[in-house]
């Protein structure tokens, strides 16, 4: 199959439970004023939500139903895997059910990423003003830029791809393959663009390319022990087993500073939780959060 400069942009969006907020994030899509497929992909909604979804849904759309809360990631992959399989075109997005983009944020992107042979995941500016990038101590973090290097408006190079709405080149997935389905949720594009560099593609952020996210959140048991989790995983597997070791041990002195200092705890901080990644990542479990965590899905971000 040869990609075609003709060919719509794919969006895929990865759903669970909130239809209204689907749909609206489809409708800010279809507006950006260039040709895009939506393609959603349903994490195991309830039927009733699943319902409200199918009937708002435009008829040029794709519902793919995974019947279960596959986390971020693996939902994600189901749509890639088919635009892969079944459409053309060079790229493809990926984000959250409630991402908005601003007006002629896809249009930015895809300016940036055209001019960009090399150029294989870059992502929307969530306007935080922060690069990502991924430690090798702390994995994926944002740090203030570069002011020798960063770009007020366009392409700036960074570490990995912000979750919120990100792009891949087909070429870029094809050599380095889909989100490592281990993660579930949280780490899984900071993983992504790590792999991404080391093969040599570049990854960028598009300044000015606008994206909204106003309903961040989750559970904040199921957060804390997702992102300890995946943090240790991603800097073993990147970096190796000493320095997801002095990870680890920080780890620790977080959780025991913590519990002996209440006014010191981040905002989000989960002690049974941190200690239950850290014992499953010890042991090797990843993927879905355990049950004694999970009482309900958690949303896909």
């Amino acid at each position: 199959m040869t990609p075609s400069s003709v060919e719509p942009l794919t969006v895929v969006l990865v759903h669970w439970g909130q239809p209204e907020r689907c749909l609206a994030s489809v409708e800010a899509f279809c507006a950006q004023g260039l040709a895009v497929r939506m393609v959603v992909v349903d994490n195991g909604s309830s039927p009733e939500h699943l319902d409200r979804l199918r009937a708002g849904l435009p008829d040029t759309a794709e519902l793919l139903e995974a019947h279960a809360n596959l986390g971020f990631g693996p939902g994600a992959n189901v749509g890639l895997r088919h635009w892969l399989a079944v459409h053309e075109g060079e790229w493809v997005a990926v984000a959250p059910h409630d991402a908005l983009p601003d007006p002629g944020c896809l249009r930015r992107v895809m300016d940036a990423v055209r001019a960009r042979p090399r150029a294989g995941l870059a992502s929307a500016d969530v306007g935080d003003g922060r690069v990502p990038v991924v430690d090798p101590y702390f994995g994926g973090i944002t740090l203030p830029p570069d002011p020798s290097v960063g770009a007020a408006d366009g392409w700036e190079a960074c570490g990995y791809p912000h979750g919120t709405l990100m792009f891949a080149r087909r070429s870029c997935l094809e050599a380095i393959g889909l989100f490592d389905e281990r993660y579930f949720a949280y780490c899984e594009e900071a993983d992504l663009g790590e792999r991404a560099r080391r093969a040599g593609w570049e990854v960028g952020l598009v300044r000015g390319a606008r994206v909204r996210n106003p309903n961040l959140g989750g559970r904040s048991d199921v957060v804390d022990y997702l992102m300890l989790r995946n943090t240790l995983l991603l800097v073993r597997d990147h970096f190796g087993a000493y320095k997801a070791g002095v990870r680890t041990a920080i780890a620790l002195i977080h959780l025991a500073k913590g519990l002996a200092v209440p006014s010191a705890r981040p905002w989000i901080f989960a002690p049974a939780a941190r200690v239950r990644a850290l014992a499953d990542h010890a042991q090797g479990r990843y993927g879905p959060p355990p049950e004694s965590l999970a009482t309900r899905p958690v949303a896909p971000r």
